[in-house]
């Protein structure tokens, strides 16, 4: 079998906020997506990943299984690890020999109806056990605004995740000003709703741990001065969001 390479970003072995359990974390290169508020702009370009092929990635991570309990296990995130649809499909695959759970963080960007595309999703939703997606706005002006991209094919991969049966968690991190708008949240909640296999709802607070890496990196940060949630404004988000039906 020919052997698939994945462009690494780093590596996590012992993740509590990526999935169910304590969590392996291989973070891939790679993002098309532009968000205001990404605190891993590093990840944005293929340069400077280190080249792992699947088969032996997954002997070094498997060699932490102890960590995982019963409940744990490995976690594929970015970047984004759609735009390397082949070598998650191989890790998870190797995963899959032995047991392992499987999940995939994703935000969807690179997600369509091509019949190509659907082939290779399909394999590899075969040997994945949970999606993680992080949805950003609803309206689709400000997802554009927000991230570079239209978000039509990511509320379309969320309706195809539920109608194949896969379980999903759902992110949305809330941004003062941003993407906390009453009418916008109520929306998203609807559309949650709406969807048959959501297992849990995460809202995640805007945070600024990442602004020292758009300075090294010598790009200008757009949300300078936007502050971090409030208790009482995340409160407020998770009530729109009904989080309590899902968690």
């Amino acid at each position: 079998m020919e052997k698939v390479i994945g462009k690494i970003h780093s590596l996590e072995t012992f993740g509590l906020v990526d999935g169910p359990g304590v969590r392996f974390v291989v973070f891939l290169q790679g993002c098309k997506m532009r968000c205001k508020y990404c605190h891993n702009p590093e990840t944005w370009s293929f340069d400077g990943a280190q080249d792992r092929e699947a088969g032996e990635l997954f002997e070094h991570v498997y060699h932490y299984k102890s960590y995982w309990g019963n409940g744990g296990g490995v976690t594929v995130s970015g970047g984004e690890p759609l735009l390397q649809i082949d070598f998650v499909t191989e890790f998870f695959r190797q995963a899959k020999l032995k047991g392992v759970h499987t999940t995939i963080d994703t935000a969807g960007q690179p997600f369509c109806e091509e019949p190509e595309f659907l082939e290779k999703f399909d394999k590899l939703l075969s040997y994945t056990d949970l999606v993680m997606l992080d949805l950003k706005e609803m309206d689709d002006k400000k997802h554009r605004s927000l991230t570079g991209y239209t978000n039509e094919n990511i509320l379309k991969l969320a309706k195809y995740l539920s109608d194949k049966g896969k379980p999903m968690w759902i992110r949305h991190v809330l941004v003062p000003g941003v993407t906390d708008d009453e009418n916008g949240l109520k929306e998203m909640a609807d559309f949650i709703g709406s969807l048959k296999t959501v297992e849990r709802v995460e809202v995640l607070p805007y945070h600024t741990l990442g602004l020292f890496k758009w300075e090294k990196l010598g790009i200008k940060y757009p949300l300078e001065g936007i502050k971090s949630p409030t208790e009482e404004q995340v409160k407020k988000a998770e009530e729109i969001l009904q989080i309590s039906k899902y968690n």
